[in-house]
């Protein structure tokens, strides 16, 4: 893992250039342009909310600013994940041509999708504002969040990377691991609506339910996260991180030749 961390330091010139050339292509010709960043989860938004708060009566106060909390960070991790799978397998023309540092890759996609994130929490703050929720200072746990999520997040990336290029099927059923993981995730409901007899296992077993929670916590309820469940997965993510590493090391002289 060490290793990785200072190659990646050591490509931070390389990374920041990916990252936006990333962000330039990805609405490249779209009158909008960056303003999709914003649109995006601000569509989905209004679509689950008449789902959720129209359709199946969900009895939460500005209901969607509660589910705009969520479906953020959400959109940051499915969208790295996602993409993160194919991030190694999408790119022979680089692998192959020179001997490129293969790390940067999946940390491209994660970073991306990071700073979509972080450029959407300005529209989140003025949302709440509108509705009458002030920012309270709750928010100083804010970076500690995004860190955990972050390492989760690269952890997942290159494990998922590294595997996908020699068992391709692996992109597919992550997509849709994912759309199970999306309805699992307490970001329509709140966790106390859970039955007792899964309500563990769908908070702690779940990172991105500690997440979310999280989130909710210091954006919608005004009060500190949980930190037990935090420092779990900030364990939990180390260790991530360097089983991910290592299988990555392990295999990355092979990427050119398999892809």
């Amino acid at each position: 893992m060490l290793r990785n961390l200072r190659e990646l330091y050591q490509y931070r010139g390389l990374l920041l250039s990916l990252t936006q050339r990333e962000l330039k292509a990805r609405y490249r010709g779209s009158v909008l342009g960056f303003l999709w960043t914003f649109l995006n989860p601000m569509l989905q938004m209004v679509v689950y909310t008449l789902l959720f708060s129209v359709y199946m009566r969900q009895q939460i106060e500005h209901y969607p600013y509660f589910m705009f909390v969520g479906l953020l960070p959400w959109i940051w991790f499915s969208s790295s994940i996602g993409a993160g799978a194919s991030a190694i397998s999408d790119r022979r023309d680089l692998l192959t041509k020179v001997r490129f540092p293969a790390q940067v890759l999946p940390a491209t996609v994660v970073v991306t999708n990071l700073c979509n994130f972080l450029l959407s929490v300005p529209l989140l703050i003025v949302f709440g504002l509108v509705l009458g929720r002030w920012p309270s200072w709750h928010l100083l746990f804010f970076p500690v969040i995004v860190l955990i999520q972050f390492c989760v997040t690269m952890g997942l990336a290159y494990l998922i990377s590294a595997i996908n290029v020699t068992f391709r099927d692996l992109q597919q059923i992550v997509a849709n691991l994912l759309t199970m993981w999306f309805f699992v995730t307490p970001i329509f409901y709140r966790t106390s609506t859970v039955p007792d007899q899964f309500r563990e296992l769908v908070v702690l077993a779940n990172p991105m339910a500690v997440m979310v929670t999280s989130y909710q916590a210091i954006f919608y309820d005004h009060q500190m996260p949980a930190p037990g469940p935090l420092l779990l997965w900030m364990g939990i993510a180390i260790v991530l991180m360097v089983v991910a590493s290592s299988i990555f090391e392990r295999r990355r002289e092979e990427f050119a030749e398999v892809i």
